[in-house]
């Protein structure tokens, strides 16, 4: 599934709607200007379906061969806790077949040719 433009506001919970928001990074028209913006970003991507997205924004050393997403996993919101200039502690929530569910995160961001990546993250 690809990400609509139509999209009325962003899923990273900023209240913009989606096309002036993490949508512009998506299509690649704009680059995350902090960790915080592609963290943000990255879980719009998760909750749009867009793959793409989040294997160009994983640093090369750590990504997976492969991204394949959950579809049946719908996220349904995000809860910034604490950042810093490379880092990013959330609470994503989401609903699955068995039942609604969180993942926390500590994630680990990195700039590299100018631009922020995800590198990796501690599960809480």
């Amino acid at each position: 599934m690809t990400a609509s433009p139509l999209r009325p506001t962003c899923p990273c919970g900023s209240g913009a709607a989606y096309g002036a928001c993490c949508g512009r990074l998506h299509r690649g028209s704009a680059q995350a200007g902090t960790a915080e913006e592609l963290m943000r970003s990255r879980y719009a991507a998760f909750a749009v379906g867009d793959a793409a997205y989040l294997w160009r924004t994983w640093h090369p050393r750590t990504r997976p061969e492969d991204l394949e997403l959950d579809a049946s996993r719908t996220w349904t919101g995000l809860r910034v806790l604490g950042s810093g200039e490379d880092w990013v502690e959330f609470v994503a929530t989401y609903d699955s077949p068995a039942g609604p569910g969180e993942q926390s995160e500590r994630s680990r961001f990195e700039r590299r040719g100018g631009r922020w990546v995800y590198v990796d993250g501690d599960l809480g």
